[in-house]
């Protein structure tokens, strides 16, 4: 037994806590699933709520699986940053996981876990990409795909119950696309058509189980640095290598009425957790001010050089710029009815969460698939915002500007093209990194700027019959180029302040 082990049996219920039943299959080892779902049900299981546990399927080669099974399974969550004002600083040693199984070497235990009568939820995040139709046949041991799988443990568990009404599973997966229940759902009946299951099992598949679609919102970086790792360790007394950080802030939001309410009773120890017929002002919420702030950032401040979003925070003049492109411009016009005091909250609880001192966001990996995030995140937002006013929004175009400037490649490697910034080269990773390097090399700033903005197949929309988007998304790029991407913001920091003065 290590030190984990021996900390975790000094605290009450402990002992109780490891001989719960499991309730929940979940698809996914990830820090993110350990640190929202698999957290929140350990916090109920500890106020005596759900009382059940774990099982996890571990689908990918990656990762050291044996580490759960070296800590019985035990994980130290460091819950670090400010909340509401007050510094969180908490180390929760978690236990809802009861076991982890690989699908490579264990599945037909997997499969067996069918036949608990007590599993009633089963949860993933298989990353995005997960979530793909692969036609192909369940029957192998392991199918490839998460879907293929998921239906592979469905049908064993109808053969189990012989198709009893009651015991199908509500399912809610966690991956960031929209709709992910009704996405999986789709996907999980036309493979059971395509391995030519029998209508019965068809009929029970459609009826007895649940598809939830769903929200997560929680910042769970990967493992920490070497250096943060020991810090930690040395703070704890112990040795954690499943150790993960995370901010305060906790979101889940599951679409669902009071069936998937009974079922996942975990919400009721945890108010992060929302179950409502309609889940859509959250996901509106998140992905506009949140992400769509981070995607009209990311450009700017990494070519001002900034290489985290606590750096950027740090600045007054960039810190002003998030700030206003969020509430004066994004808050505005959010493409969905929502109260407005709740748009102000959380804006607010954004603002305080990207100020967060122990978290290393970066930029750079925020601009991972860049033109895919401005054209879902943004392009809503700036139609809508011509929409109620008629007039360019000056910071998301200046925006815009810095992430055109962002796709810039001077070199390619290797097929991986990078752009340059104070003297270093930075890795572009967008599939539009091509079309933007032969942009770049054939037009001019100003014919550029026509180009990508009416092109329809990048935004569905033509972004240059907006009047005089076009002009200031030019202005603000040439004046990058001349200047420097930390001057421009800047001089929208002394504009700002000379107009609140006339005021």
């Amino acid at each position: 037994m290590n030190n984990l082990n021996k900390k975790y049996f000094t605290q009450s219920n402990s002992q109780y806590l490891l001989q719960l039943p499991e309730k929940v299959l979940q698809f996914g080892t990830g820090v993110l699933l350990r640190g929202l779902p698999d957290y929140l049900i350990d916090n109920a299981n500890r106020q005596g709520v759900f009382n059940g546990r774990v099982v996890v399927v571990k689908s990918t080669d990656g990762g050291d699986a044996a580490a759960f099974e070296r800590q019985d399974n035990l994980y130290t969550l460091c819950i670090r940053g400010v909340e509401h004002g007050n510094t969180i600083e908490e180390n929760v040693i978690c236990s809802a996981i009861s076991r982890v199984l690989s699908a490579k070497s264990a599945w037909q235990e997997i499969l067996a876990c069918a036949e608990n009568s007590e599993l009633q939820v089963i949860i993933s995040n298989t990353t995005e990409v997960g979530i793909e139709l692969v036609r192909e046949s369940i029957f192998q041991t392991p199918p490839v795909s998460f879907p293929a799988k998921l239906l592979a443990f469905l049908h064993a568990r109808y053969q189990a119950f012989a198709g009893h009404p009651n015991k199908g599973m509500v399912i809610v997966p966690t991956e960031l696309i929209i709709n992910n229940g009704d996405t999986l759902r789709t996907i999980i009946m036309e493979l059971a058509q395509f391995n030519q299951l029998d209508k019965d099992f068809i009929y029970w598949l459609e009826h007895s189980n649940h598809f939830c679609n769903s929200l997560v919102d929680r910042i769970v970086p990967g493992k920490p640095t070497a250096a943060l790792q020991a810090e930690l360790n040395e703070i704890l007394g112990y040795t954690d290598e499943l150790l993960a950080v995370c901010e305060p802030y906790n979101m889940w939001a599951i679409q669902g009425d009071a069936r998937i309410r009974a079922a996942l009773s975990f919400h009721v120890a945890n108010p992060g957790i929302y179950i409502e017929p309609d889940i859509e002002r959250f996901r509106e919420l998140k992905l506009r001010m949140l992400n769509g702030t981070h995607t009209l950032s990311c450009g700017l401040a990494f070519l001002a050089g900034f290489s985290t979003v606590k750096e950027a925070m740090e600045d007054e003049a960039m810190s002003n710029f998030i700030q206003d492109v969020m509430l004066s411009e994004i808050a505005t016009a959010i493409p969905y009815s929502i109260n407005k005091d709740e748009i102000q909250g959380f804006g607010n609880q954004v603002l305080e969460r990207f100020k967060n001192p122990y978290l290393e966001h970066k930029w750079l990996n925020i601009s991972l698939q860049y033109t895919s995030k401005m054209k879902m995140r943004n392009v809503p937002t700036l139609l809508q915002y011509y929409k109620n006013y008629t007039k360019v929004p000056e910071r998301i175009a200046l925006g815009f500007a810095a992430y055109l400037l962002f796709m810039k490649s001077v070199k390619v490697e290797k097929e991986v093209y990078y752009g340059v910034v104070n003297d270093e080269f930075y890795p572009i990773q967008d599939p539009q990194a091509a079309f933007f390097y032969n942009l770049w090399q054939e037009y001019t700033p100003e014919q550029l700027v026509e180009r990508v903005l009416s092109d329809e197949n990048l935004w569905e929309a033509d972004l240059l019959k907006l009047p005089e988007f076009a002009e200031r998304v030019t202005s603000f790029l040439l004046q990058i180029l001349k200047s420097g991407a930390k001057e421009v913001i800047a001089e929208f920091q002394i504009k700002k302040v000379e107009e609140v003065e006339q005021v």
